[in-house]
């Protein structure tokens, strides 16, 4: 067996896992589990990377000797280098309120159907486009020679060499789904410089070496490679799902929901575009055809607001709240800032003249139908908008500990539904690495890998599906 580093961040919190391969064995451990807590400055909100990468190399020094390391992360954002390397200032987060109003501003140039024509990117205020349109008469980016996405930033501090990963690249909305490589005519008519990009690599691609300095740091004996893997988490997620031939569609959870199909091509039609699916590519020049959905964001906030209770009791209490009592529309961008969100959820049923859930366990059943509901929307949407017939959901992610909203999932898709693996992004992460150093082989060999030796649960679906026809037309058309 084969020990690979995966290091896998995510919007909360980061962690190291190693996964041990063999040629019928997959083994996940946690090596070190650090916090992500994004910082408001005057200027803003910020990630805090200095920290990510602290905890990175902490991890690193924890897993002990591995055979490769590869990084992923969520997807967007960036930090700016300039002509010496050196980093100026802390990468803007996403739900940052900097891109208010811009996408109206790009429009005016590139009309939203020409850029969902030429990219396949579902509007998102915080895509890396908006974001860049934003900061576009900054003196930072003025400085700036270099732009690198998260996962790639980290690997440039491990290793001294730069690259932008492709899967990662599909979600700045620069990317051609067709042809995977930079929408020119695009970067043109805004006036982005791709050249701020380092050369595009592809999942499997070395990235180069650990420094000496980090191997010293970390007590790691080298030579260890950086492998290039599906650098956005919901890329290594997919690659992640258990699923025996075509017909499947996936649901990746945690802060966010990401529901669609794996697709041979992209799907640019203007039916696509109004229904907000997004094109992003994944292993294999595979296409990730999915919605996001918020998440369960909502959830995590209530929480955070209401002082960290026990999520269990949370859930029970939840569970025994009439189903589809009030439903809010859990993909709608009132929920995407930060605080409230009790109060913005009561205030979304009042405005749509709903009960007005009050106690934390109606609020909690009220998000998880929501979700649930937001889910069936997304499946349905996807399955007739590419022609792509489905069997069965895959859940992978945090959501998969959530009983309660696997279930609530099965119920509103009137499919069965296949919870696991949780750690999915690591998974896939460390399966790409393992495949790179001919462990594993293609895709199918990875899932088949990944059901033999997952721990999977089936949910089958139940209850009257004409309650969540009727609870769907409260929410108003699509």
């Amino acid at each position: 067996m084969k020990a690979y580093a995966a290091v896998d961040l995510g919007a909360s919190s980061g962690r190291v896992m190693v996964g041990r391969v063999g040629p019928d064995s997959l083994e996940l451990t946690e090596a070190h589990r650090f916090p992500n807590r994004p910082v408001r400055v005057p200027e803003g909100l910020r990630w805090d990377v200095l920290s990510l990468y602290a905890g990175v190399l902490d991890g690193l020094r924890a897993a002990g000797r591995v055979d490769s390391v590869g990084i992923d992360s969520w997807a967007v954002d960036y930090g700016l280098l300039d002509a010496d390397g050196a980093l100026l200032g802390n990468p803007v987060h996403y739900r940052d309120a900097r891109t208010e109003g811009v996408a109206e501003k790009v429009w005016a140039t590139v009309p939203a159907a020409e850029l969902y024509a030429a990219t396949g990117l579902q509007y998102a205020p915080f895509n890396t486009l908006y974001q860049l349109s934003a900061a576009a008469s900054t003196s930072q980016l003025a400085q700036a020679r270099r732009l690198l996405l998260i996962p790639d930033l980290l690997a440039y501090w491990l290793t001294g060499e730069q690259g932008t990963e492709l899967t990662n690249a599909s979600t700045t909305q620069l990317i051609d789904p067709r042809t995977g490589d930079w929408s020119r005519d695009v970067a043109a008519r805004l006036g982005i410089d791709l050249a701020l990009f380092a050369p595009l690599r592809r999942p499997g691609e070395p990235a180069g070496l650990l420094r000496s300095s980090v191997l010293e740091e970390t007590g790691l004996t080298g030579p260890v490679p950086v492998t290039t893997v599906g650098s956005h988490d919901t890329a290594s997620a997919v690659a992640a799902v258990p699923a025996v031939g075509e017909r499947f569609a996936y649901i990746c959870t945690g802060t966010w929901s990401l529901a669609g199909l794996e697709l041979t091509a992209p799907v640019l039609t203007e039916d696509s575009r109004a229904a907000n699916f997004t094109n992003e590519l994944g292993l294999d020049g595979t296409v990730r055809y999915l919605r996001n959905i918020m998440g369960l964001w909502l959830l995590q906030e209530c929480v955070r607001d209401w002082g960290d209770p026990d999520l269990g009791g949370l859930l029970r209490d939840a569970a025994a709240v009439p189903a589809l009592r009030s439903v809010v529309d859990a993909g709608d961008a009132v929920f995407l800032a930060p605080g409230r969100m009790p109060e913005r959820i009561a205030q979304a049923c009042r405005a749509s003249g709903q009960p007005v859930p009050r106690t934390p366990g109606e609020i909690t059943r009220c998000i998880l139908d929501s979700l649930a509901l937001a889910h069936r929307r997304a499946v349905a949407d996807a399955r007739r908008l590419a022609d792509h017939p489905v069997d069965v959901v895959h859940v992978v992610g945090g959501g998969t500990r959530n009983a309660l909203l696997c279930q609530l999932t099965a119920d509103a898709c009137g499919l069965p539904v296949v919870a696991g693996p949780t750690e999915a992004a690591a998974l896939g992460n460390v399966l790409v690495q393992a495949r790179a150093h001919g462990l594993v082989g293609e895709r199918a060999d990875m899932r088949r890998l990944l059901g033999r030796t997952q721990p999977l649960t089936r949910y089958e679906p139940q209850g009257d599906a004409e309650r969540w026809r009727e609870a769907e037309a409260r929410l108003g058309a699509r």
